[in-house]
């Protein structure tokens, strides 16, 4: 490609990034894909490597490896710290620049704690590979854990497990942990019974999977209080630490979030 050629520049290989770049397929443009990882990665399995079901590899996808046939792409593994408008340049952590003449920036989102950060250390999001692994080291951790505690309430509240959100990704992973505890790790352990876990999904609104038709949010919540999920539906968190949740006027010790 011609280096004279108009230089779109595209910061983000997730979903909307690809299908931006894989769009211009055949365009009189020359492409840079700027990435902070190597990987493009598929959020919605994520849950299932939190929750021991798929390895990272089966969720996550060398970018460079995806665009190997596109010959007016060049990948960089970079971190963007800014864009300076006027000169029309992306400006890179490591002091460099990418000059573009079309910009887009396709960073996706990530998860928000409503104004409490804090709570981040004791409840981590998942939105990223590092965030499932975190989850899941501190799901096994857990009953690890529990199998060598011998005061019952501490043990109780090691085999407890919040999760905060009752949008899909908190329907999905409740209804996997339970699955995990139940049936998976049954018979695992000798001093606990994994089958005594409690996962509790808390969600602020009146259902779960609020975006969603009704009859929808109701055939969910039925379904995971059948798999033994306990739903709790209108009341928001208000705290929550290294002991449990609180929710309402309701103090729920989980060492799980």
């Amino acid at each position: 490609m011609n280096e004279s050629s108009h230089h779109v520049v595209v910061v983000g290989a997730g979903f909307g990034g690809l299908e931006f770049t894989r769009a211009l397929a055949g365009a009189p443009v020359r492409i840079t894909m700027i990435d902070k990882r190597n990987h493009h990665l598929f959020q919605p399995l994520l849950y299932q490597v939190a929750t021991t079901a798929l390895a990272t590899s089966e969720v996550a996808w060398p970018i460079r490896h995806l665009l190997r046939k596109r010959k007016d792409v060049t990948t960089l593994l970079a971190t963007v710290s800014g864009v300076d408008r006027a000169g029309k340049r992306v400006l890179l952590d490591d002091g460099n620049a990418v000059a573009y003449d079309t910009l887009l920036l396709a960073t996706g989102a990530r998860h928000a704690y409503f104004g409490h950060d804090e709570w981040e250390p004791f409840a981590p999001g998942l939105k990223t590979l590092e965030d499932a692994t975190t989850i899941r080291r501190r799901i096994l951790l857990a009953f690890e854990q529990a199998e060598r505690e011998t005061d019952p309430a501490r043990r109780q509240a090691l085999l407890t497990l919040a999760i905060v959100g009752g949008g899909p990704t908190g329907v999905e992973l409740a209804g996997t942990i339970v699955e995990l505890a139940h049936d998976t790790l049954r018979g695992e352990f000798r001093n606990i019974d994994t089958r005594q876990t409690r996962v509790v999904l808390i969600e602020a609104g009146d259902r779960v999977l609020p975006n969603f038709a009704p009859e929808l949010s109701d055939y969910a919540s039925k379904a995971l209080e059948r798999l033994g999920v306990e739903v709790e539906l209108g009341r928001p968190v208000t705290r929550c630490d290294a002991e449990g949740v609180v929710f309402g006027d309701t103090h729920l010790p989980a060492r799980t979030i």
